[in-house]
C-alpha cells in the first residue's frame, strides 16, 4: 500500500529551498569557469532537477518540474543572482553547509515519494540517493570534474543514511513526519562530520 508523503506537512517551500541550493552549486560550477549566463542557467537547472527527474521517470511519476513551474523558475532565478553578484560572495564553506542540508532533505524527500508510489523499501531508499546525488553527478561530468561517485568523501553515504533511516523508521511504525526529521538529521550529521573533520571512506586495497 502506498505510504503518505511527509514533505507537504513540512512545507513545500522547504523543497524549493533545497532545489535552490543544488541549483546554486551548478551555476557556480559554470561561473568559476567564466561561462555565459546561458551556461549558468543550464547548469543550475540540470543540477537542481536532475536527480528528481531520474527518480520520477524510474518510479512512473509525472516529472515534477514539468508540472510545477516554480521549480524551473527557482533554478533560473538562482543562476541570475549568481551571474549578477561578485565572486567573493560565493567563496568559503557556506555553500557546502547549505548543500549538506539540501542533500539530507532531498534524500528523505525522494525516498518518501517513492514509497508513496508503491515502490518497495530498498528501491525506495535508493531513489532517495538518486534524488539527492544524480544532479551533482551530471554537473561534475559536464564540468569535467571528478564525479562525487569517484571521490572518497562522505557524500553519497550521507544521502544513503538519510534515505535508509527514513524508510526503516517508517517501516517500524514511526510517524512519517518524525521519521523524515530524524532521517534528514542523521544524513546531515554525517555530512557535517565529513566537512568538519575530513572523514572519508577507505579506498580499495585489494590490488597490491
Amino acid at each position: 500500500m502506498p505510504l503518505p508523503l511527509p514533505i507537504p506537512a513540512l512545507g513545500p517551500w522547504l523543497d524549493l529551498a533545497g532545489l535552490a541550493v543544488f541549483a546554486a552549486s551548478g551555476a557556480l560550477a559554470a561561473a568559476k569557469r567564466g561561462q555565459t549566463f546561458v551556461t549558468l542557467a543550464f547548469f543550475a537547472l540540470i543540477t537542481g532537477v536532475g536527480g528528481g527527474t531520474v527518480r520520477d521517470l524510474l518510479i512512473g511519476a509525472p516529472v515534477f518540474w514539468v508540472r510545477d513551474e516554480r521549480a524551473a523558475a527557482v533554478c533560473l532565478a538562482v543562476a541570475l543572482v549568481i551571474w549578477l553578484t561578485p565572486e567573493r560572495w560565493w567563496k568559503g564553506e557556506a555553500l557546502d553547509w547549505f548543500d549538506a542540508v539540501g542533500l539530507a532533505a532531498y534524500a528523505v524527500f525522494g525516498a518518501s515519494k517513492a514509497l508513496g508510489f508503491g515502490v518497495p523499501p530498498v528501491p525506495a531508499a535508493v531513489m532517495g540517493v538518486v534524488t539527492a546525488c544524480v544532479g551533482g553527478i551530471i554537473r561534475d561530468v559536464l564540468a569535467g570534474e571528478p564525479s562525487i561517485l569517484m571521490r572518497p568523501e562522505l557524500y553519497v553515504t550521507a544521502a544513503a543514511l538519510a534515505a535508509g533511516s527514513y524508510v526503516a523508521l517508517v517501516l517500524l511504525g514511526v510517524p512519517v513526519a518524525d521519521a523524515a526529521v530524524i532521517g534528514a538529521a542523521a544524513g546531515f550529521a554525517l555530512r557535517a562530520a565529513a566537512l568538519r573533520w575530513g572523514l572519508k571512506l577507505p579506498a580499495y586495497r585489494g590490488r597490491r
